[in-house]
Protein backbone atom coordinates (compact mmCIF):
# COMPACT_ATOMS: atom_id res chain seq x y z
CA UNK A 1 0.00 0.00 0.00
CA UNK A 2 3.05 2.51 0.88
CA UNK A 3 4.66 1.36 -2.69
CA UNK A 4 0.94 2.29 -4.17
CA UNK A 5 1.03 5.63 -2.08
CA UNK A 6 4.44 6.18 -3.46
CA UNK A 7 3.97 5.78 -7.17
CA UNK A 8 0.78 7.86 -7.41
CA UNK A 9 3.04 11.04 -5.95
CA UNK A 10 5.80 10.34 -7.93
CA UNK A 11 4.21 9.19 -11.47
CA UNK A 12 7.01 9.79 -14.18
CA UNK A 13 6.38 11.88 -17.40
CA UNK A 14 7.48 8.87 -19.21
CA UNK A 15 4.96 6.28 -18.60
CA UNK A 16 7.91 3.34 -18.76
CA UNK A 17 10.34 5.25 -16.82
CA UNK A 18 12.14 3.38 -13.77
CA UNK A 19 11.55 5.00 -10.57
CA UNK A 20 13.55 5.01 -7.40
CA UNK A 21 11.98 4.45 -3.98
CA UNK A 22 13.98 5.48 -1.08
CA UNK A 23 13.51 3.15 1.96
CA UNK A 24 12.89 5.89 4.94
CA UNK A 25 9.83 7.24 2.51
CA UNK A 26 8.21 4.09 2.06
CA UNK A 27 8.83 3.11 5.97
CA UNK A 28 7.53 7.08 7.00
CA UNK A 29 4.62 5.70 4.80
CA UNK A 30 3.46 2.51 6.50
CA UNK A 31 4.20 4.43 9.93
CA UNK A 32 1.19 6.35 9.12
CA UNK A 33 -0.58 3.10 7.96
CA UNK A 34 -0.36 1.95 11.61
CA UNK A 35 -0.69 5.32 13.59
CA UNK A 36 -4.30 4.61 14.32
CA UNK A 37 -4.19 1.10 14.37
CA UNK A 38 -2.22 0.65 17.07
CA UNK A 39 -4.96 2.00 18.93
CA UNK A 40 -6.77 0.02 21.30
CA UNK A 41 -9.49 -1.47 19.71
CA UNK A 42 -12.70 -2.90 21.67
CA UNK A 43 -10.14 -1.97 24.88
CA UNK A 44 -7.85 -4.14 23.26
CA UNK A 45 -4.35 -4.12 22.11
CA UNK A 46 -4.61 -5.90 18.45
CA UNK A 47 -2.04 -8.21 17.36
CA UNK A 48 -1.12 -7.36 13.89
CA UNK A 49 1.92 -9.50 12.75
CA UNK A 50 3.08 -13.54 13.41
CA UNK A 51 6.59 -12.68 14.72
CA UNK A 52 7.11 -12.30 18.19
CA UNK A 53 8.02 -8.72 18.33
CA UNK A 54 5.61 -7.06 16.21
CA UNK A 55 8.63 -4.09 15.29
CA UNK A 56 6.32 -1.70 13.22
CA UNK A 57 3.36 -1.52 15.36
CA UNK A 58 5.97 -1.64 18.61
CA UNK A 59 8.09 1.72 17.18
CA UNK A 60 4.24 3.44 16.28
CA UNK A 61 3.45 3.18 20.14
CA UNK A 62 6.57 3.79 21.74
CA UNK A 63 6.54 7.28 19.36
CA UNK A 64 2.84 7.68 20.54
CA UNK A 65 3.93 7.77 23.92
CA UNK A 66 6.99 9.82 23.50
CA UNK A 67 5.11 12.79 21.85
CA UNK A 68 2.24 12.63 25.10
CA UNK A 69 -0.13 11.42 22.51
CA UNK A 70 -1.07 7.96 23.98
CA UNK A 71 -4.27 7.17 21.93
CA UNK A 72 -5.40 10.25 20.65
CA UNK A 73 -5.86 11.67 17.30
CA UNK A 74 -3.24 13.79 17.08
CA UNK A 75 -1.47 12.66 13.24
CA UNK A 76 1.82 11.62 13.07
CA UNK A 77 3.37 14.93 11.90
CA UNK A 78 2.33 16.14 15.13
CA UNK A 79 4.66 13.42 16.70
CA UNK A 80 7.68 14.12 14.67
CA UNK A 81 7.37 17.46 15.96
CA UNK A 82 7.21 16.88 19.30
CA UNK A 83 9.27 14.12 19.71
CA UNK A 84 11.88 14.39 16.55
CA UNK A 85 14.70 12.40 18.50
CA UNK A 86 11.81 9.36 19.03
CA UNK A 87 10.67 9.84 15.57
CA UNK A 88 13.99 9.47 13.97
CA UNK A 89 14.55 6.17 15.35
CA UNK A 90 11.14 4.79 14.90
CA UNK A 91 11.57 5.56 10.73
CA UNK A 92 15.53 3.97 11.08
CA UNK A 93 13.60 1.01 12.86
CA UNK A 94 10.95 0.74 10.35
CA UNK A 95 13.21 0.72 7.49
CA UNK A 96 15.16 -1.37 8.29
CA UNK A 97 12.08 -4.00 9.29
CA UNK A 98 11.04 -3.32 5.73
CA UNK A 99 14.10 -4.17 4.25
CA UNK A 100 14.36 -7.54 6.22
CA UNK A 101 10.79 -8.52 6.35
CA UNK A 102 8.09 -7.17 3.83
CA UNK A 103 10.21 -6.33 0.92
CA UNK A 104 12.14 -8.69 0.63
CA UNK A 105 9.22 -11.60 0.03
CA UNK A 106 6.74 -9.48 -1.55
CA UNK A 107 7.59 -10.58 -4.84
CA UNK A 108 7.58 -14.16 -3.61
CA UNK A 109 4.92 -16.60 -3.71
CA UNK A 110 4.26 -18.98 -1.20
CA UNK A 111 7.03 -22.15 -1.12
CA UNK A 112 8.99 -20.08 -3.35
CA UNK A 113 12.46 -20.04 -2.63
CA UNK A 114 13.04 -17.30 -4.84
CA UNK A 115 11.79 -14.25 -5.63
CA UNK A 116 10.07 -13.36 -9.41
CA UNK A 117 11.50 -9.65 -10.09
CA UNK A 118 8.35 -7.99 -11.23
CA UNK A 119 7.92 -4.65 -9.39
CA UNK A 120 11.77 -4.55 -8.24
CA UNK A 121 15.23 -5.79 -8.04
CA UNK A 122 15.20 -7.49 -4.15
CA UNK A 123 18.60 -9.34 -4.45
CA UNK A 124 20.86 -7.44 -1.67
CA UNK A 125 17.34 -7.76 0.80
CA UNK A 126 17.29 -10.76 2.58
CA UNK A 127 16.20 -11.82 6.77
CA UNK A 128 19.58 -10.11 7.97
CA UNK A 129 20.33 -7.16 5.93
CA UNK A 130 22.33 -4.73 7.60
CA UNK A 131 21.93 -0.67 7.67
CA UNK A 132 25.57 -0.55 5.58
CA UNK A 133 24.36 -2.95 2.51
CA UNK A 134 21.66 -0.71 2.72
CA UNK A 135 23.57 1.97 2.66
CA UNK A 136 25.53 1.03 -0.04
CA UNK A 137 22.37 0.50 -2.58
CA UNK A 138 21.38 4.22 -1.53
CA UNK A 139 18.70 3.10 1.20
CA UNK A 140 16.34 2.88 -2.27
CA UNK A 141 14.55 0.28 -4.45
CA UNK A 142 14.03 0.86 -7.80
CA UNK A 143 10.63 0.04 -9.42
CA UNK A 144 10.82 -1.41 -12.94
CA UNK A 145 9.98 -0.25 -16.09
CA UNK A 146 6.12 1.28 -16.42
CA UNK A 147 5.56 -0.26 -12.64
CA UNK A 148 5.01 2.98 -11.08
CA UNK A 149 2.80 4.10 -13.92
CA UNK A 150 0.70 0.78 -13.81
CA UNK A 151 0.64 0.81 -9.67
CA UNK A 152 -1.25 4.07 -9.95
CA UNK A 153 -3.09 3.21 -12.54
CA UNK A 154 -4.38 0.21 -10.70
CA UNK A 155 -4.77 2.03 -7.22
CA UNK A 156 -8.37 2.56 -7.06
CA UNK A 157 -8.78 -1.51 -7.30
CA UNK A 158 -5.55 -2.94 -5.55
CA UNK A 159 -5.90 -0.61 -2.36
CA UNK A 160 -9.52 -2.10 -1.47
CA UNK A 161 -8.80 -5.61 -2.34
CA UNK A 162 -5.50 -5.09 0.22
CA UNK A 163 -7.28 -3.72 2.93
CA UNK A 164 -9.76 -6.31 2.65
CA UNK A 165 -6.87 -8.92 2.88
CA UNK A 166 -5.29 -6.89 5.52
CA UNK A 167 -8.43 -7.00 8.00
CA UNK A 168 -8.78 -10.70 7.38
CA UNK A 169 -5.23 -11.14 9.03
CA UNK A 170 -6.11 -9.21 11.76
CA UNK A 171 -9.11 -11.05 12.15
CA UNK A 172 -7.44 -14.30 11.92
CA UNK A 173 -4.74 -13.18 14.68
CA UNK A 174 -7.28 -11.86 17.05
CA UNK A 175 -9.66 -14.32 18.31
CA UNK A 176 -12.23 -11.78 19.82
CA UNK A 177 -12.89 -9.90 16.25
CA UNK A 178 -15.94 -12.60 15.28
CA UNK A 179 -18.87 -11.52 12.86
CA UNK A 180 -20.61 -9.93 16.39
CA UNK A 181 -17.60 -6.80 16.47
CA UNK A 182 -18.46 -3.43 15.27
CA UNK A 183 -16.37 -1.45 12.16
CA UNK A 184 -12.81 -3.05 12.87
CA UNK A 185 -12.23 -1.95 9.09
CA UNK A 186 -13.59 1.63 9.84
CA UNK A 187 -10.61 1.34 13.34
CA UNK A 188 -7.77 0.23 10.66
CA UNK A 189 -8.27 2.54 8.02
CA UNK A 190 -9.73 5.69 9.47
CA UNK A 191 -13.41 5.67 8.12
CA UNK A 192 -14.30 7.38 11.38
CA UNK A 193 -13.83 10.74 10.93
CA UNK A 194 -14.64 12.44 14.08
CA UNK A 195 -10.90 12.91 14.09
CA UNK A 196 -11.59 15.80 11.01
CA UNK A 197 -14.32 18.09 13.26
CA UNK A 198 -11.23 20.45 15.04
CA UNK A 199 -11.17 21.26 10.85
CA UNK A 200 -14.22 22.61 10.84
CA UNK A 201 -14.72 25.64 12.87
CA UNK A 202 -11.38 27.01 12.10
CA UNK A 203 -12.22 26.43 7.86
CA UNK A 204 -15.61 28.23 8.36
CA UNK A 205 -13.72 31.53 9.89
CA UNK A 206 -11.35 31.56 7.31
CA UNK A 207 -13.15 30.30 4.10
CA UNK A 208 -17.00 31.18 4.98
CA UNK A 209 -19.53 28.68 6.45
CA UNK A 210 -20.67 28.05 2.32
CA UNK A 211 -20.42 24.20 0.36
CA UNK A 212 -17.29 24.12 -1.38
CA UNK A 213 -18.53 23.01 -4.25
CA UNK A 214 -22.18 23.99 -4.58
CA UNK A 215 -21.99 27.31 -2.28
CA UNK A 216 -24.80 26.75 -0.27
CA UNK A 217 -24.81 27.51 3.34
CA UNK A 218 -23.92 24.68 5.74
CA UNK A 219 -25.04 23.46 8.75
CA UNK A 220 -23.46 23.57 11.81
CA UNK A 221 -21.87 19.68 11.43
CA UNK A 222 -21.37 19.91 7.86
CA UNK A 223 -19.02 17.02 6.62
CA UNK A 224 -15.53 17.90 6.08
CA UNK A 225 -14.35 15.97 2.32
CA UNK A 226 -11.52 14.84 0.75
CA UNK A 227 -11.14 16.46 -2.31
CA UNK A 228 -8.60 13.60 -3.63
CA UNK A 229 -10.89 10.92 -2.21
CA UNK A 230 -9.67 8.94 1.01
CA UNK A 231 -10.42 5.43 -0.57
CA UNK A 232 -7.67 6.57 -3.33
CA UNK A 233 -4.92 8.53 -0.76
CA UNK A 234 -5.82 8.70 2.39
CA UNK A 235 -4.38 12.08 2.59
CA UNK A 236 -5.43 14.36 5.62
CA UNK A 237 -3.75 17.00 5.22
CA UNK A 238 -5.31 20.52 5.19
CA UNK A 239 -4.46 20.99 1.54
CA UNK A 240 -7.14 18.25 0.71
CA UNK A 241 -10.04 18.91 2.98
CA UNK A 242 -12.60 21.17 2.38
CA UNK A 243 -15.76 22.32 3.64
CA UNK A 244 -19.12 20.38 2.31
CA UNK A 245 -23.20 20.03 2.18
CA UNK A 246 -24.13 16.45 3.09
CA UNK A 247 -25.76 16.54 -0.16
CA UNK A 248 -22.80 17.26 -2.42
CA UNK A 249 -20.35 14.88 0.24
CA UNK A 250 -22.73 12.28 -0.48
CA UNK A 251 -22.76 12.85 -3.52
CA UNK A 252 -18.99 12.34 -4.86
CA UNK A 253 -18.09 9.53 -2.21
CA UNK A 254 -15.37 8.24 -3.94
CA UNK A 255 -15.12 9.39 -7.01
CA UNK A 256 -12.17 11.50 -8.32
CA UNK A 257 -13.53 15.30 -8.84
CA UNK A 258 -13.14 17.47 -12.02
CA UNK A 259 -9.75 19.06 -12.73
CA UNK A 260 -11.61 22.88 -11.83
CA UNK A 261 -12.36 21.46 -8.57
CA UNK A 262 -8.70 20.23 -7.96
CA UNK A 263 -7.63 23.87 -9.55
CA UNK A 264 -9.78 25.91 -7.06
CA UNK A 265 -8.86 23.67 -3.95
CA UNK A 266 -4.95 24.30 -4.78
CA UNK A 267 -5.12 28.13 -5.52
CA UNK A 268 -6.60 28.91 -1.83
CA UNK A 269 -4.48 31.15 -0.12
CA UNK A 270 -1.75 28.72 1.37
CA UNK A 271 -0.61 31.48 4.40
CA UNK A 272 -4.35 31.00 5.12
CA UNK A 273 -3.86 26.87 5.30
CA UNK A 274 -0.52 27.14 7.39
CA UNK A 275 -1.84 29.46 9.63
CA UNK A 276 -4.73 27.21 10.94
CA UNK A 277 -2.34 23.90 10.74
CA UNK A 278 -0.57 25.89 13.08
CA UNK A 279 -3.16 26.70 15.38
CA UNK A 280 -4.58 23.10 15.56
CA UNK A 281 -1.46 21.21 15.22
CA UNK A 282 -2.58 20.14 11.79
CA UNK A 283 -0.56 19.50 8.47
CA UNK A 284 -1.16 21.12 5.26
CA UNK A 285 0.75 18.20 3.14
CA UNK A 286 0.13 21.34 0.13
CA UNK A 287 3.41 19.59 -2.02
CA UNK A 288 2.31 15.84 -1.44
CA UNK A 289 -1.37 16.91 -2.13
CA UNK A 290 -0.29 18.22 -5.23
CA UNK A 291 2.23 15.54 -6.71
CA UNK A 292 -0.56 12.88 -5.87
CA UNK A 293 -2.79 15.05 -8.28
CA UNK A 294 -0.63 15.22 -10.60
CA UNK A 295 -0.03 11.45 -10.75
CA UNK A 296 -3.97 10.39 -10.63
CA UNK A 297 -4.74 12.23 -13.11
CA UNK A 298 -1.51 11.90 -15.27
CA UNK A 299 -2.54 8.14 -14.84
CA UNK A 300 -6.00 8.04 -15.58
CA UNK A 301 -7.19 7.27 -19.01
CA UNK A 302 -8.20 10.50 -21.21
CA UNK A 303 -12.07 10.38 -21.06
CA UNK A 304 -12.55 9.09 -17.41
CA UNK A 305 -15.17 10.24 -15.87
CA UNK A 306 -14.86 12.89 -12.98
CA UNK A 307 -17.29 14.58 -10.42
CA UNK A 308 -18.20 18.01 -10.91
CA UNK A 309 -20.76 18.55 -9.00
CA UNK A 310 -24.53 16.86 -8.13
CA UNK A 311 -25.39 14.47 -10.80
CA UNK A 312 -22.88 16.34 -12.82
CA UNK A 313 -20.18 14.71 -14.59
CA UNK A 314 -17.13 15.93 -16.79
CA UNK A 315 -14.74 13.22 -19.26
CA UNK A 316 -11.24 14.18 -18.28
CA UNK A 317 -9.37 15.85 -21.28
CA UNK A 318 -5.99 17.01 -19.87
CA UNK A 319 -5.35 18.86 -23.24
CA UNK A 320 -6.40 22.16 -20.81
CA UNK A 321 -3.46 23.50 -19.29
CA UNK A 322 -2.93 22.87 -15.37
CA UNK A 323 -0.16 24.41 -13.81
CA UNK A 324 -0.34 21.28 -10.87
CA UNK A 325 0.38 18.82 -13.94
CA UNK A 326 3.10 19.98 -14.75
CA UNK A 327 5.21 19.76 -11.18
CA UNK A 328 8.12 17.58 -11.25
CA UNK A 329 7.71 14.85 -8.79
CA UNK A 330 11.14 13.98 -8.16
Amino acid sequence: MALIDYAIEHVPDDPDASVEVPIPDLAQRVLELYWRQVRPFAGKELRQSTQARARIPRAAMELRAAAGIGTGGASLAVAATRAPTVYEKALDEVTLCLAQQPLQRLQRLPGATVSDCFLFEDSFLHDHVSRSTLRAHGDSIVLGPGVATGLARLAGLLKPALEIMWVEDVRRMNRFLDEDVPDVAGHLFGRERISLASVREPFKDAFGARCFYCDLPLAVDNPVDHVLPWSLLGIDGLANLVLACRRCNGDKRHSLPATSIVDRVLERDRDVLEAIAAEIEWPTQFDRVVAAARGIYRSQPDGSVTWAGVRSSQRLDLAFPHWWLDIDPR
